[in-house]
């Protein structure tokens, strides 16, 4: 989140070359496929599965957060930034005190659907560079076993996990959006 926090700020700055990087970077990760960075990471900068996994996670997901910042900071009327640069404050004030505390409200649905997403592609792990993360521990079980109904129970047991999970974050994410709703 962090990460994706400096990539939103550089990209709304109002300094052309931080703007450009940031850009770049951005189209960069979010045109490509995270399992090439996970190879690419693993295989080339050749970290630990666990170190790989985080880093190219990152890396690849702070993209995504960085747009989805950007857009609750665009949204919020330029009145609050007149207001605070009236009031004195810097830039990285603003930012603290006034832009994202407004715009972390209009954000929290789509930093939650990203979640979502993050949760299922790490199922990307285990095919790149076996990390047993629930996609992993699945597949070790799997092989030891070799009759279809036992197969069938653990990948069922498995879509199960990442469905509840997943779902129990997609309901909250509704519930959120219909309380905003309300309060507007």
């Amino acid at each position: 989140m962090a990460l994706g926090t400096v990539i939103a700020m550089g990209r709304s700055s109002r300094a052309k070359l931080l703007r450009g990087v940031a850009g770049i970077y951005i189209e960069v990760f979010k045109n490509t496929p995270l399992l090439l960075w996970i190879m690419l990471i693993f295989f080339v900068v050749k970290l630990p599965p666990m170190g790989a996994s985080v880093l190219s996670f990152s890396l690849f997901t702070s993209a995504s957060l960085a747009e989805i910042i950007r857009g609750g900071i665009l949204a919020i009327d330029k009145g609050q930034w007149e207001a605070g640069y009236s009031q004195g404050f810097g830039t990285l004030q603003m930012y603290r005190y006034i832009l994202m505390p407004q715009a972390f409200r209009n954000m929290v649905p789509a930093l939650l659907s990203q979640t979502v997403t993050t949760i299922k592609d790490t199922s990307y792990l285990w095919g790149a560079m076996a990390v047993q993360e629930l996609m992993g521990r699945g597949m070790i079980l799997m092989n030891q076993y070799n009759s279809t109904p036992q197969i069938f129970a653990i990948f069922g047991t498995m879509a199960l996990l990442y469905f509840v999970v997943c779902f129990a974050l997609s309901t909250a994410v509704r519930q959120y959006q219909r309380q905003l709703k309300q309060a507007a």
